[in-house]
């Protein structure tokens, strides 16, 4: 299993990603954070299908930031049940892994 993961979650607006993003980063739970979009998205929503436009966001941590990440993320989401979901960083530069470890555990 990967030490880094890459988490993402979406928003309705680019400020909600950005408050999001800007967050997380302060409280050092991520090393980095990428706002994309706008971004179609198709989904189930109250048992019926929707679209809409919404915003992307990445964020890099560790696997041990991962779970205060992701309780963040939910509680300070503008939605009451937000995608945040995780994938590993199955390779990476080795400085770049570093700067996510060094970073999020606040040296």
């Amino acid at each position: 299993m990967s030490d880094y993961v890459q988490v993402s979650t979406a928003t309705p607006t680019r400020d909600a990603a950005m408050t999001l993003a800007g967050g997380a980063t302060a409280a050092r739970l991520a090393a980095g954070a990428q706002v994309a979009g706008p971004v179609a998205s198709v989904f189930w929503h109250l048992g019926e299908q929707g679209t809409s436009e919404e915003w992307q966001l990445l964020l890099y941590t560790t696997t041990d930031r991962y779970p205060q990440l992701e309780a963040y993320l939910i509680d300070a989401h503008p939605w009451d049940n937000p995608q945040v979901a995780a994938v590993p960083i199955v390779r990476g530069s080795t400085a770049y892994l570093a700067w996510i470890t060094r970073t999020v555990e606040g040296e």
